[in-house]
């Protein structure tokens, strides 16, 4: 678990489903990411994932927690989805994070961000990391630029054009 001043971050457990769920059928969630919002089967899928992910790489995506309530705001962290973008980019940890609409605006993303990039550089200390992002979705490039990540090259995903980025170990 990664305590942060406002944030937990932390494997998920089985009942984040529920917060997890909501949050992946949510149209505004999803806008940039598939532009579709899961049926429950899909969001059960991608919940199990999550748990397979820690077992067979010892990294994945943390459920993010609001100390102050206990409430689930989203999730953070890295993995492998196999995207099949290229050599300059799938060997690579690639970062993730989704909030749900209670967590957006108050600096949560960089604050989870931020301290999940510290413990994968203390645990992995990866050459580089990797995401993308859809060129709409300014709030997340913005985020991205903050966390060090740079714009290296435009991709085709599901049909979609996507930035690239990738962040440089730090010196």
């Amino acid at each position: 678990m990664i305590e942060t001043t406002r944030l937990l971050l932390r494997p998920h457990i089985a009942d984040d489903f529920e917060a997890c769920r909501a949050m992946w059928q949510d149209p505004a969630v999803v806008e940039y990411i598939s532009g579709t919002p899961s049926i429950e089967a899909e969001a059960w899928l991608r919940f199990l994932g999550y748990f397979g992910r820690w077992d067979i790489m010892g990294y994945g995506m943390f459920a993010l927690v609001e100390k102050s309530s206990g409430r689930f705001l989203g999730e953070v962290g890295f993995s492998d989805f196999r995207r099949g973008l290229g050599p300059d980019f799938d060997p690579f940890h690639e970062a993730a994070w989704v909030l749900s609409g209670a967590g957006h605006g108050k600096g949560y993303a960089r604050e989870a961000m931020t301290a999940a990039q510290d413990w994968l550089d203390r645990k992995f200390s990866p050459e580089k990391t990797v995401c993308i992002i859809s060129p709409e979705n300014a709030p997340s490039i913005r985020l991205a630029e903050k966390l060090g990540f740079h714009s290296v090259r435009d991709a085709t995903y599901h049909g979609d054009t996507v930035k690239m980025f990738e962040r440089l170990k730090p010196a």
